[in-house]
């Protein structure tokens, strides 16, 4: 065979790649939900374990069934506390299929900020704008935040937006403070300022968008543990190598998982459990949620965090491929 002839071929095999893999990404991957379990040593000395499930980035619609049952059996972790940070929402009718999803984790001591998309919906926007951390933001239609929150707090759950607050779960004694979006420039750190209190046994910060200059501040404060999320673990990452970029100005190795920031503070980022209605897409980056084991650990000791995957956990025994779930009519 000529090389001329070989190209149409080449061209013709490129192209089928590409379209399994925009399948495999958009229909199967995207709903392959998968626990990470860590183990981080950020409690004082003598204290109890404490369990915290970390949730971030649903973006639900209303219909995604499988996504609202699987965030629901959650539940059967058993968490000592419940800590969500974020971009719950991406449809304006999506408010009772969260509250639906949470179920009975909303009955358990729980903490959270909102992110940008608990206040604007999603906008179809060209996914190279990625690669810029300062470009032009457009917010989409209003969405009801103030519902969401009203559901959260009327369970019990806390609202950390630029407040500190203090609460013993599980025999541990934490203070907590979270700030408002810092990818929408909505943070005012300067609200909670100060020292982190000594007389608790966890000191953990709270914020959507890991942008540094939050978790810098966080870290001079001496909190020993914040949460994020809206990175999507990156969504589109090569294999073996991880994510190409973040939203933010966090530096991609650290997309999502654990890491330290700083010498005392670490900072455990979630790769969240959806996408953007207009990006249904994830490659080599599984939709997630992360349960958190703490543990006492020595002030200047050295510590590891052990992670794992847990394949499509469903708690029923039922791994089956995920179906699609379309946008909500």
């Amino acid at each position: 065979m000529s090389p001329s002839s070989r190209t149409p071929l080449v061209a013709l095999a490129a192209a089928g790649t590409v379209a399994a893999g925009v399948g495999y990404a958009a229909g199967i991957e995207r709903n392959a939900f998968a626990l990470r379990e860590v183990t981080l040593p950020v409690l004082d000395p003598g204290s109890p374990t404490l369990r915290v499930l970390h949730l971030s980035d649903l973006h639900m619609m209303p219909n995604q069934r499988r996504k609202q049952a699987w965030v629901r059996a959650l539940d059967e972790l058993n968490p000592d506390l419940v800590v969500n940070t974020g971009d719950n929402l991406a449809h304006p009718s999506a408010v009772p299929a969260v509250v639906q999803a949470l179920g009975p984790l909303l009955d358990r001591p729980g903490l959270f900020v909102f992110g940008s998309n608990d206040y604007f919906g999603p906008q179809p926007k060209n996914p190279f704008k990625y690669f810029r951390t300062n470009h032009k933001r457009v917010h989409g239609v209003a969405l009801p935040w103030q519902d969401l929150r009203a559901a959260f707090t009327e369970r019990g759950w806390l609202d950390l937006t630029h407040v500190r607050r203090e609460l013993e779960v599980a025999g541990v004694r934490v203070a907590a403070a979270g700030v408002d979006d810092p990818h929408i420039e909505r943070d005012r750190y300067a609200t909670i300022a100060g020292r982190a209190p000594t007389e608790v046994e966890l000191r953990l910060g709270l914020t959507h968008s890991p942008e540094p200059r939050v978790l810098d501040a966080f870290a001079t404060d001496g909190y020993d543990l914040v949460l994020a999320g809206h990175t999507h673990g990156g969504q589109l990452c090569v294999p073996f190598h991880g994510a190409l970029v973040t939203n933010c100005e966090l530096d991609s190795s650290r997309a999502k998982g654990a890491s330290h920031w700083g010498a005392h503070t670490w900072l455990h980022v979630s790769a969240g459990l959806g996408t953007s209605p207009y990006a249904p897409v994830r490659f080599a980056c599984r939709p997630e949620a992360s349960l958190l084991t703490l543990v006492p650990a020595s002030r200047g000791g050295a510590a590891h965090a052990g992670q794992s995957a847990i394949d499509d956990l469903h708690f029923n025994g039922d791994s089956s491929a995920a179906p699609h779930e379309g946008a909500a009519p």
